[in-house]
Formats: C-alpha cells, sequence, structure tokens
C-alpha cells in the first residue's frame, strides 16, 4: 500500500491562492451581471437597453394603489399575482393599464406578454385587447376599452369577427380574397379624425394584419411592436417556439415623441379573460446619419407616408355676449336702412309714372 504523501507548504500555499483568486473572479463577474446595461445586440440592428419607468413585471407592487407607481389601473382590472387581469370572463366589463410616464425615444421597442382564455367555445367569445401608444391616457371608450378617434398608435388583438357574422346574418358570404381568419392582429394610427369601424373590424383603417391564434394556449403568447426611423414592424410569438414571426411591416409611420403607453380590453354579450404578464420597453440605439436626423425630425401629429388621413375639423369658438349683440344690432340697422332706400326708390318711381301721364 502507498503511503499518504502530505502537500508541501508551498502546494498548500497555492491552493489557497487559487481558491482566493476563482471566489474574487466570481464576485467581480457577479457585479458585473448587476449593472444595467445593453440588454443584448442582435447582428446587424441597434444595441437595446431596458427601460424600466415604462415597463412592468411581477411583483406588481403598488400598482394601481400607491401614489408614487409608475402605471395605473382603470375600470374592472385588477392585480393578481401572476398577472394582471384587464377584464374578467364576464359580460359588459372594461378595464385599461396606463403607464404614467410619457415616452420621449426616438427608437424604441415594446415587448408584451399576454394571455386570453375563457370558457367560450369557438367564436363565442370576445372581445380583444389593444396596445396603446397615444396623447390622451385613462379615457374610457369603445374601442377595446378605449377612447375612438385617439390620437396616436393602436394595435388590435380582435378575438372576434363582428363582421364575418353580420354578412352570415345576411345570409351574404365572403368571398375567398378577402376573408380573414379570427383570432387577428392589426395595426392603426390616428390623427383624431378617423372612427374605429367595429362593425368591419377595424378594416376600412388598419395598416396591416395577420391571424393570431392565441386562446386557449398551454404556453406563453408575446407580441412586440418595433418603432426604428419611422418603420413600424409588429411581431408575434405565439407557437411555443421563442421565435418572432412576422405579422405587420410598414415604413413610412410617424409617431410623435412624449405619448403614452397602455393597453385596454373591453367585453361585451360575449366575454373573455384578457390578462397582461409583462410590458417591457427598450431604447433602441443606433447611428443616424445627417441626412437621417434631417429626415426623421419630430413630427406633431401622427400620419403615415402615402396614406392620406382626413384633417381634423376644428369647431368654431362660440360667439361672445358682445359679438352676438354687435351682430344683431347692425343686422337691424342694415334692414332698416334698406327698407328706407327701397321706400325713396319706389317713391321716385311712382313721380316719374304720374309725369309720364300728364
Amino acid at each position: 500500500m502507498a503511503a499518504c504523501v502530505r502537500p508541501s507548504w508551498w502546494q498548500r500555499w497555492r491552493l489557497r491562492a487559487w481558491a482566493r483568486d476563482g471566489a474574487m473572479l466570481w464576485l467581480l463577474l457577479l457585479l458585473l451581471g448587476s449593472v444595467q446595461g445593453p440588454w443584448h445586440v442582435r447582428a446587424g440592428q441597434a444595441v437595446e437597453y431596458l427601460k424600466r419607468e415604462h415597463s412592468l413585471s411581477k411583483p406588481y407592487q403598488g400598482v394601481g394603489t400607491s401614489s408614487s407607481s409608475l402605471w395605473n389601473l382603470m375600470g374592472n382590472a385588477m392585480v393578481m399575482t401572476q398577472y394582471i387581469r384587464l377584464t374578467p370572463d364576464m359580460q359588459s366589463k372594461q378595464g385599461a393599464l396606463w403607464n404614467r410616464v410619457p415616452c420621449f425615444l426616438k427608437d424604441w421597442e415594446l415587448q408584451v406578454h399576454f394571455k386570453i382564455h375563457g370558457q367560450g367555445k369557438k367564436n363565442l367569445h370576445g372581445d380583444g385587447l389593444a396596445i396603446w401608444y397615444t396623447k390622451d391616457r385613462m379615457q374610457p371608450g369603445p374601442v377595446f376599452g378605449n377612447m375612438d378617434k385617439f390620437v396616436g398608435l393602436g394595435v388590435f388583438v380582435d378575438t372576434y369577427p363582428n363582421e364575418e357574422k353580420q354578412q352570415e346574418a345576411q345570409k351574404r358570404r365572403y368571398s375567398p380574397g378577402v376573408q380573414r381568419v379570427f383570432p387577428y392582429i392589426s395595426a392603426m394610427v390616428n390623427n383624431g379624425s378617423l372612427s374605429y369601424d367595429h362593425e368591419r373590424d377595424g378594416r376600412p383603417t388598419e395598416l396591416g394584419g395577420c391571424t393570431a391564434i392565441v386562446r386557449n394556449l398551454r404556453y406563453d403568447t408575446f407580441l412586440v411592436i418595433r418603432y426604428v426611423k419611422r418603420h413600424l414592424t409588429i411581431m408575434m410569438d405565439i407557437d411555443g417556439k421563442h421565435e418572432w414571426r412576422d405579422c405587420i411591416e410598414m415604413p413610412g409611420v410617424r409617431l410623435p415623441r412624449g405619448y403614452y403607453f397602455g393597453t385596454s380590453s373591453i367585453t361585451g354579450d360575449l366575454s373573455d379573460n384578457h390578462d397582461v404578464i409583462s410590458l417591457k420597453l427598450f431604447e433602441l440605439t443606433g447611428v443616424r446619419t445627417p441626412e437621417e436626423e434631417k429626415l426623421h425630425r419630430d413630427v406633431f401629429l401622427p400620419s403615415v407616408d402615402n396614406l392620406k388621413l382626413p384633417e381634423m375639423t376644428v369647431p368654431p369658438a362660440p360667439l361672445s355676449g358682445l359679438a352676438l349683440f354687435l351682430i344683431v344690432f347692425f343686422s337691424l340697422v342694415f334692414s332698416v336702412f334698406a327698407i328706407v332706400i327701397g321706400i325713396i326708390l319706389y317713391n321716385k318711381w311712382q313721380d316719374q309714372s304720374r309725369k309720364r301721364f300728364y
């Protein structure tokens, strides 16, 4: 049996030094990992930075209750342990979640982790949810729980085919070229002049769309909205494959800065649970040439190149009491003056008529 050889003092010192250096290296890596920096870099794309003031994730401490919270709840929205429920699976409910901080980023990407589920069977559920980047916030209304004629961008996850059901009720059939399969994702840019057409599921004003089977799935569902250099891209991850799939691609979209992010939902005669698990906003930083800086200057009203939006009609200001009095007064004076002139001319005409008879 071989004798056990004890390590020398030199070997013991080297082992202790290696252990100490290894522990320091691990501590340094942990410290570096805890510093907020670029979220990740994609090949050929800008660096992404997570913006916590525009993001929301578990745990939802103080959301909707604390005055220091960055997010407000509205309507029937409720904070749960694992998600924020915009609407429960009950009829005639609406709820919303809005960021309190306006966004002044030039280029950004919003990742939305959501879930839509309920007891309704095929085509007996509704109505869906919307993600907003708009000038006004906390304004309840008929468009997925938000105001109509909004100013900004709306992205809709519509789960009920209103137009198709109306066609069936009128005993008319869709032509195969225009039929859409629901649930359906669409997008709309509005300058405050357009109404969302519920009867046609927003078809007249949509920028584009795609089918997205998102109800009652056992895996996570995600939606990403990316706005870079006036280019709007919407993608989804709804197949459980952890990869983005293209949905909408629209160049020439001009969105002002200083608008608010939010999400909302509504139910009517049909219902679903509409849950939001997280909202993560990333700032996209990239190099802009002087030509791009000129081309992408700030705008003050949303628009889309090569797409004419009706101009907003500003109602005339109501007349003051003095202005109304002056208008009535001068109208009466003008009427009296016209009557007097008419009488004088009539008398002259009669005098001339008498002279012709004599």
